[in-house]
């Protein structure tokens, strides 16, 4: 037999369950003078690219590559805010670093997720690779650009798609959180993915970049792009393999 029973209710609030995305840095060196020199490097000229954006402090990859490295907690948290990050939560690290991040006020996440990218396979004849490129939508809300990007000029299309009907010349950047379109010569920078989504992608109708980079993996022009795809229609995507992730860049063709 059921039985109703008599109960009170809160009227002032409500506890539910809540998802909230969260930055992860995968730190691999506990040389924090390099972190500071790199991230100047990778994010100085971009003042907005975080918004007090919480993160995840992910010490996995340093015990795998530094194991019993000195770490200062306080002093990496400190560099983490002066880029407009709030450092909220911590996993992977020793005794001595976690107990340095509880007083620095982190908490454990010990079940939090990494994304990472997904295996995919390369274009055959039967399925071409501009099939591929027809594949990818492009969300409502991209960012559109219709004017030719010139040198120093900078385009971020926070938590979107970026697409570009001009010209990235020689010393123009474009970022995009998601995929990046160039139906134009891409001779500039393009970092897809800029927060982290593997899964983002380059496209271009010419590809000649000073530098191509996917949630942080990227190839400057130091190394030419092979003949099949340099100035050519192509995509960029980023693949796993057993030595890490690595960039494939693919020619596109009817």
């Amino acid at each position: 037999m059921s039985v109703a029973l008599t109960a009170n209710a809160p009227t002032t609030f409500e506890i539910k369950s809540a998802n909230l995305p969260l930055v992860a840095l995968l730190l691999k060196s506990a040389d924090l003078a390099q972190l500071r020199i790199e991230f100047a490097q990778r994010f100085g000229d971009v003042p907005d690219f975080f918004d007090q954006d919480p993160l995840v402090l992910d010490l996995f990859p340093l015990q795998v590559a530094q194991p019993g490295a000195q770490l200062d907690i306080p002093s990496l948290v400190d560099l983490l805010r002066q880029h407009r990050l709030n450092p909220v939560a911590v996993r992977g690290g020793n005794a001595d670093q976690m107990a340095q991040a509880f007083g620095a006020g982190l908490i454990a996440a010990t079940d939090a997720t990494v994304q990472r990218a997904s295996p995919v396979p390369a274009p055959t004849a039967a399925t071409p690779a501009v099939a591929e490129a027809a594949a990818v939508s492009i969300p409502v809300g991209a960012l559109v650009i219709d004017r030719p990007l010139r040198s120093g000029q900078q385009v971020y299309a926070r938590g979107r798609d970026l697409v570009v009907l001009a010209m990235v010349n020689p010393g123009a950047e474009v970022i995009a959180d998601g995929h990046i379109h160039v139906y134009a010569p891409l001779r500039g920078k393009a970092i897809a993915g800029a927060r982290g989504n593997a899964d983002a992608r380059i496209f271009a109708l010419s590809m000649a970049p000073e530098l191509i980079s996917i949630a942080g993996i990227y190839r400057t022009s130091e190394v030419p792009l092979p003949t099949p795809v340099l100035g050519k229609v192509a995509q960029v995507r980023l693949v796993p393999g057993p030595d890490g992730d690595k960039l494939v860049i693919d020619p596109l063709s009817a």
